[in-house]
């Protein structure tokens, strides 16, 4: 039988091997977390004898073996410099916002309401963007306006992004969008790219509803494009509500709430 275990140097300072954790699926299934069925874990010492390491009888894996481990993992992991607009970096999550400014963007509406002046066919056009929070996260990426162009706090209240394809939840409609393959700082540069350098092809179910005064969100994409608009109305977004009934929230949704939310997910 190969050998596939990975040998340390058991000198002061070095490596030995303490501990093994062991997985269990149902019969003839190859791996529980790609088949979706049900799994066990078991966390077991490991006990050196002449003829080598051997696994020792073990006991339940729980959360506080995982928190434990995860805290030590992290100890390994090279640090990194964090660019300004960076504001949460976390194994699980990164979160980071860029500032208002005016881009080239591109739509390809697959309906175009009556009366659009520049809209009305597939187009790139510099239009102007609100300043915006990403979160990227295990569970999606999130797309939100902020109500100033500033670094945010966390009392920052969110409003609800004016980008298309973009579910009331606040998640990115991925679509044909390549993803990332990583949730690293490095891999910001592709998050943002399948936001501003993606078609904008139609706004999902209530995006309409998200902002304020006469006409939709695609009509005042419209409205901007036409002038060559320098600067977002952000006073027009709406604060952002993930609830699809409309009603108003008790307390608002801030930067630290939605962090919150989304680390306990």
């Amino acid at each position: 039988m190969p050998n596939h275990s990975t040998q340390f140097d058991a000198t002061p300072g070095g490596m030995v091997l303490t501990d093994a954790i062991l997985l269990y699926g149902a019969a003839g299934q190859y791996s529980a977390s790609r088949a979706g069925g049900a799994a066990f874990a078991s966390i077991h010492d490991v006990e050196h004898r002449d003829a080598g390491p051997m696994i020792a009888a073990g006991a339940p894996l729980t959360r506080a073996h995982l928190r434990q481990w995860t805290k030590a993992l992290d100890r390994t992991a090279p640090p990194e410099i964090l660019p300004a607009n960076v504001l949460v970096a976390h194994a699980d999550l990164i979160a980071w916002w860029v500032p208002a400014q005016v881009r080239l963007a591109y739509f390809d509406l697959s309906r175009t309401p009556d009366g659009l002046k520049v809209l009305n066919q597939r187009t790139s056009v510099s239009v102007p963007y609100p300043p915006q929070l990403f979160v990227a996260s295990r569970k999606g990426f999130g797309v939100y306006a902020l109500p100033s162009d500033e670094r945010p706090t966390a009392e920052t209240k969110l409003l609800h992004s004016p980008v298309l394809n973009v579910f009331l939840t606040g998640q990115l409609c991925w679509g044909n969008i390549v993803r990332p393959k990583a949730l690293t700082i490095a891999s910001i540069p592709e998050y943002e790219r399948a936001i501003f350098e993606s078609w904008s092809t139609h706004p999902n179910i209530g995006q309409e509803s998200t902002i304020t005064g006469k006409g939709g969100l695609v009509k005042l994409w419209d409205d901007l494009a036409a002038i060559k608009a320098q600067r977002f109305p952000v006073r027009r977004l709406k604060p952002f509500n993930p609830s699809s009934n409309g009603k108003a929230l008790k307390a608002p949704v801030t930067l630290g709430s939605l962090i919150a939310e989304r680390a306990s997910a």
